[in-house]
């Protein structure tokens, strides 16, 4: 008699066959941030998910923030972080080092990759003129060199694709007079999956997803639609750091991005469950006619 334990295994495999199938050769775009960057574990975890997209034909890029190691870094050198309405100020010596702390951490992802035997590269938004941007304020605040991106030059990124490369992107870019400017990696990554038509983006984050109530951690949303979306921010339902977060999600939704997801990157291999299973475990956001891809009867 075969143990059920190994009848379940098959199971999970035949139910990931299906997504396999629809994503097979589609860029995937993974945005990585929050808690999840600090824990070796669920680094190496949130890694060996993108190594496996690749290695079952997906065409995964991530790009990744750094924000908590860029306050420690500033606080080492003596520095006090400044925050205005909750975007770092940035002058010139952060943004210095915050370029010099983005590129250490890129390169230790891309060292987790290539120990998993997949060819990684690190980029900065710099790299092959990749994401040009124009200077962010913040209620009319000048808050140093923070960008907004206004163009995203992509070919960098679909070269390397094409070569089996596996990008991994840092949120520096540069503006007209090729100053450096650090970029929310949000907004960093969305502006790179509209521009290479991404299948989908997904957020990893300190957040489980979007919830009805947040209050009542039964409410999780499982799929949202725009409008949908946009109501409960209206609504009052969604506040704080999640309204610029959904924001992002409707905006790649609407810019060609064919679904967005929001997901706890705290929870081992959340990547792999949202995307591979009928339930999943975060938010799905896609467009109003969009095709429900998990299956009607989870």
């Amino acid at each position: 008699m075969v143990k059920q334990e190994y009848l379940d295994k098959a199971a999970v495999l035949i139910e990931a066959l299906p997504y396999i199938q629809r994503f097979n050769r589609k860029i995937v775009v993974v945005k990585y941030g929050g808690s999840a960057m600090l824990d070796q574990e669920l680094k190496e975890n949130v890694i060996k998910d993108v190594v496996l997209l690749k290695l079952v034909g997906f065409k995964p890029i991530i790009v990744h923030g750094g924000g908590k190691e860029i306050s420690r870094w500033v606080g080492k050198v003596g520095m006090e972080p400044r925050f205005v309405n909750g975007l770092r100020v940035t002058d010139a010596e952060t943004m210095e080092i915050a370029e010099m702390v983005l590129a250490r951490v890129n390169q230790e992802l891309v060292t987790l990759v290539q120990q998993l035997g997949i060819k990684a590269v690190g980029v900065s938004g710099k790299d092959g003129g990749l994401l040009k941007v124009e200077k962010k304020l913040s209620d009319g605040q000048d808050i140093g060199f923070v960008g907004n991106v206004k163009e995203v030059q992509p070919r960098i990124l679909f070269d390397l694709l094409e070569k089996d490369f596996l990008p991994i992107v840092f949120p520096i870019g540069y503006d007209d007079e090729f100053n450096t400017y650090n970029i929310n990696a949000d907004d960093a990554a969305c502006a790179i999956a509209e521009a290479v038509h991404a299948e989908k983006l997904a957020f990893l984050s300190d957040i489980e997803g979007v919830y009805k109530d947040p209050q009542d951690p039964g409410s999780l949303i499982s799929e949202l639609r725009i409008e949908e979306a946009r109501a409960l921010i209206a609504d009052g339902y969604v506040g704080g750091g999640m309204i610029p977060k959904l924001g992002n999600c409707i905006d790649a939704v609407e810019n060609g991005v064919s679904r967005v997801h929001i997901l706890d990157g705290r929870i081992p291999h959340s990547l792999l469950l949202e995307i591979f299973t009928n339930k999943g475990i975060g938010t799905a956001i896609l467009r109003d006619d969009g095709e429900k891809f998990h299956h009607e009867n989870a």
